[in-house]
C-alpha cells in the first residue's frame, strides 16, 4: 500500500483559514454506501447498513448528496448512538527564554506524563539539552528538560505556584494547525461545545460543527450520545514518511471510555442499532478498546491504533468527519470505511463544489 495511493489535488484557497460565524451552517457531504450482497441467487445492491438475508456485503460504490450540516437530524434514526469526544484543547504553546542565555524558546505540550511533567516539541532543540532551564512569562512558570526521546521530543519537568491550568491559560497560545494562517479571534471557536476534559493539543474538528441546540434537537429524536474521550497529539498533523504506508508508526494518545458510553455503545451493538463515530479520534478510540466481538469495555489507556484500508471494524458503523490531508493516516482511516476510490471520488467532488477543508473546513457522513 503506497503513500501515493493516498493523494490528491487541493487547491490551497479551499483551506478554511476562519470558522464560519454559525457553527451548523457548514456544508455536509453525504456519503451513502452501497453493499453488493451475495446470496444463492446472484449479487444485489443493497444501500446503508443492513440487509435481511445475512448474506455476505461486499463493498461497493456511494452515493454522493449534499447538504448542510444543520440537516443532520433529518439524517438520523432514532436509537442511533452518536459517539463524541469530550476532549478538551489547551493553550499547549508557550513562548519563554533560556535562563542562561535569554535565546528564545517554544515549547508544545504534547502529552502530561504526571503532575508537572510533560512530553514536548521544542524549538530549538538542540541548545535545549537535558539540564537547560526555561523560564515562561515573568517567572511564574520554569521548566527544566529532563530527558530527550528518541524521536526528538522532550520530557520537561515544570515548577510553579498555584494552578498550572490557570497558568497555562494566562502564558498558553492555543496551538492551531500548520496550515491556519490566520489569528484565531476567539479561542472556543476551536473547541467543541461540549469539550469538557483537558488535555488536546488539537481540536476534534468533526464536533467543531455542532450546537447546543442542534444537539438538544438531537437527542429529543431518540438518539443516544456516549461522549469518551481522547486527547489528541500532535501526531495527527505529523506527514506519513514511508511511501510504504504499513511501515508507519502512530504516536501514541491516551483515551478514557467510561462505564455510561460503554454500556450505551454495547446496548446499540447488541441490539443492531448503528453506531456514528464523530470524527476520527472518536472511532480511534472505541475501536482500540473493542474486544474482536465487538464489545466495549470502560477503562482508559494508550493507544497507537492505525486504521488504514482492509481493516476490519469491530464496531463503528458511520462517521461524521472533516475532509483531511492528502497523505495523511486520517484519509486512510475514512478510506478504510468507506473505500479508497470512493473516498478520493468524494475528494475530488468536494474539490469541484468548492468545498472549505480541513479544521475550519466543511463535513463529511459517511453511512
Amino acid at each position: 500500500m503506497k503513500l501515493s495511493d493516498f493523494d490528491y489535488y487541493l487547491p490551497e484557497e479551499l483551506i478554511a483559514q476562519d470558522p464560519l460565524e454559525k457553527r451548523d451552517s457548514s456544508r455536509l457531504m453525504c456519503v451513502e454506501r452501497v453493499w453488493n450482497v451475495g446470496d444463492a441467487t446472484g449479487s444485489v445492491d443493497v444501500p446503508g447498513f443492513g440487509d435481511s438475508t445475512g448474506s455476505t456485503r461486499v463493498p461497493g460504490s456511494v452515493d454522493i448528496t449534499h447538504r448542510t450540516f444543520s440537516d443532520l437530524p433529518g439524517l438520523l434514526k432514532p436509537g442511533d448512538c452518536l459517539v463524541m469526544n469530550d476532549t478538551k484543547v489547551i493553550p499547549a504553546r508557550l513562548y519563554g527564554q533560556k535562563k542562561d542565555t535569554g535565546a528564545a524558546v517554544e515549547i508544545l505540550l504534547l502529552k502530561r506524563i504526571t503532575d508537572t511533567r510533560w512530553e514536548c516539541i521544542v524549538r530549538p532543540g538542540k541548545k535545549l539539552r537535558p539540564g537547560a532551564e526555561v523560564s515562561f512569562g515573568s517567572g511564574e512558570l520554569t521548566g527544566v528538560i529532563d530527558s530527550v526521546k528518541d524521536d526528538g521530543n522532550r520530557i520537561i519537568e515544570f515548577s510553579y505556584e498555584g494552578i498550572f491550568e490557570e497558568i497555562l491559560d494566562r502564558l498558553g497560545i492555543m496551538p492551531l494547525p500548520p496550515y491556519i494562517k490566520h489569528e484565531l479571534k476567539d479561542r472556543d471557536r476551536y473547541q467543541t461545545v461540549y469539550a469538557k476534559y483537558e488535555g488536546s493539543a488539537a481540536a476534534p474538528t468533526a464536533g467543531l460543527h455542532f450546537t447546543n441546540e442542534l444537539l438538544d434537537e438531537i437527542a429529543a429524536m431518540g438518539v443516544d450520545i456516549a461522549k469518551v474521550t481522547l486527547h489528541v497529539g500532535l501526531g495527527t498533523f505529523r506527514p506519513v514518511k514511508e511511501e510504504n504506508v504499513l511501515n508507519h508508526k502512530m504516536h501514541s494518545e491516551h483515551y478514557s471510555i467510561s462505564k455510561e458510553a460503554a454500556d450505551k455503545i454495547n446496548a446499540a451493538k447488541d441490539e443492531g442499532r448503528r453506531i456514528i463515530c464523530v470524527g476520527t479520534t472518536s472511532v480511534r478510540t472505541i475501536e482500540s478498546a473493542a474486544s474482536d466481538d465487538g464489545h466495549l469495555e470502560p477503562g482508559s489507556g494508550d493507544t497507537e491504533i492505525f486504521i488504514y484500508p482492509g481493516y476490519k471494524f469491530k464496531i463503528v458503523d458511520g462517521l461524521i468527519t472533516n475532509f483531511h490531508l492528502p497523505k495523511s493516516t486520517l484519509i486512510m482511516l475514512v478510506s478504510a470505511l468507506a473505500g479508497r476510490e470512493n473516498v478520493l471520488q468524494a475528494y475530488e467532488e468536494a474539490v469541484n463544489e468548492r468545498y472549505r477543508f480541513f479544521s475550519f473546513g466543511d463535513a463529511m457522513f459517511i453511512y
